[in-house]
């Protein structure tokens, strides 16, 4: 069985601000996932105001272009750009140390929702300082509960991809279980863990060991009083789905531009879509990985990597999960196999003549193939595993 990827090098946060500081422009280049796009907006928030000039955009092409000022991508790796790469911290944390190498105050708020997108606990993954400004400045607030991003509870069940539940895509189903639990608008603390219970067992139900692990991502979540949404996890939920369905819109919130109720609109379609997406799939178990067949949708290539993280925590008995459709697939794993290594392999043996590429690291990621067979891409990637 092939192994992981050695995991990149950490490149040095103070090197990374010398370089920065030494330039008057630099053009930032975001893997499309929701720690990335927070980085972004960490570093620049951090460059505002000061004397260099900043660029931000989300990107799945392979190299960045040539231009005027310093490249630096992050969430990958670039040859002719200074690079963040996806590491054993998540790229937000990282970012904020440069940020505070560059003699500016990191947004705490921003940095530690990137933290999360990332599959890291706030203060983990060296973002100890930043939940400790967090807490200082009042920002965040840890209660019982559940993490999503709207006051409407209902409406952040049913739409949240931070856990997969029976309610998860129907919002009327939410409604019904809130009813059952007589917690309703702005509950109380009893009415909040009644409800982490509920969302707790319905998720770890008939589920694999490590769904016990996964669902305390949605649990206790850190409410935020000034920020743009309710909780601090449920941000990093928006802006993993921005990054995936509307970077343009995730690179103004990462900004702090007042975009609030469109985000939260993406949002809702992007939990919809992923959902909809593992409602009735076709599933086989191989050695090693998991397979969920999907039914094509307009927007599998934004859905897919949701749901291959949904179904590896909540569904897989494998340590690699892989939903695929008829010309886009996502892999989701614990790190223990190159989950990108096996998807390239796949595209290989598809065949595919015409666009066709693939991003991520070792534990996750996504890939197009159009015009390519399934069957073949399924073959490949198994193959790639031994």
């Amino acid at each position: 069985m092939s192994t992981a990827a050695d995991a990149p090098t950490e490149p040095d946060p103070e090197r990374v601000a010398a370089a920065l500081a030494e330039t008057d422009f630099v053009r930032v280049y975001a893997r499309p996932t929701g720690d990335a796009l927070a980085a972004a907006g960490v570093l620049a928030r951090g460059l505002a105001g000061g004397n260099t000039a900043f660029q931000v955009r989300t990107t799945r092409d392979a190299a960045v272009p040539d231009g005027d000022g310093t490249a630096l991508a992050l969430g990958w790796t670039a040859p002719n750009a200074t690079a963040i790469p996806t590491g054993d911290r998540p790229v937000s944390a990282v970012v904020a140390a440069v940020v505070d190498a560059l003699g500016a105050e990191p947004d705490p708020l921003v940095g530690l929702a990137g933290v999360v997108a990332a599959g890291t606990a706030p203060g983990d993954g060296g973002s100890g300082s930043l939940l400790e400004e967090a807490e200082r400045r009042g920002v965040v607030d840890r209660r019982p509960g559940v993490a999503v991003p709207t006051a409407d509870l209902a409406d952040g069940l049913a739409h949240t991809t931070l856990v997969r539940t029976p309610q998860s895509g129907d919002v009327d189903a939410a409604g019904a279980l809130l009813d059952a639990l007589g917690v309703h608008e702005d509950p109380d603390e009893d009415g909040r863990r009644r409800l982490a219970s509920a969302v707790a067992l319905d998720a770890t139900d008939g589920a694999p060991d490590r769904s016990v692990a996964a669902v305390e991502r949605a649990l206790r979540p850190h409410a935020t009083p000034t920020g743009p949404f309710a909780t601090l996890e449920g941000t990093a939920d928006v802006f993993d789905a921005l990054a995936r369905e509307r970077p343009g819109l995730g690179v103004s919130l990462a900004l702090g531009a007042d975009v609030a109720d469109a985000a939260l609109g993406a949002w809702r379609d992007h939990g919809a879509g992923v959902h909809d997406v593992l409602a009735d799939p076709t599933t086989g178990r191989y050695d090693g990985v998991f397979v969920a067949r999907v039914a094509a949708t307009p927007a599998e290539g934004a859905t897919l990597p949701a749901a291959a993280r949904l179904v590896r925590d909540f569904a897989s008995p494998e340590p690699l999960a892989l939903v695929v459709s008829d010309d886009a697939a996502a892999a989701a794993g614990d790190g223990s196999t190159d989950a990108t290594a096996a998807l390239r392999a796949g595209v290989e043996a598809t065949g595919a003549d015409g666009d066709r590429d693939v991003i991520g690291d070792a534990r996750t990621g996504d890939a197009r193939f159009a015009g390519g067979d399934v069957q073949a891409f399924i073959g490949g990637f198994r193959e790639a595993l031994g």
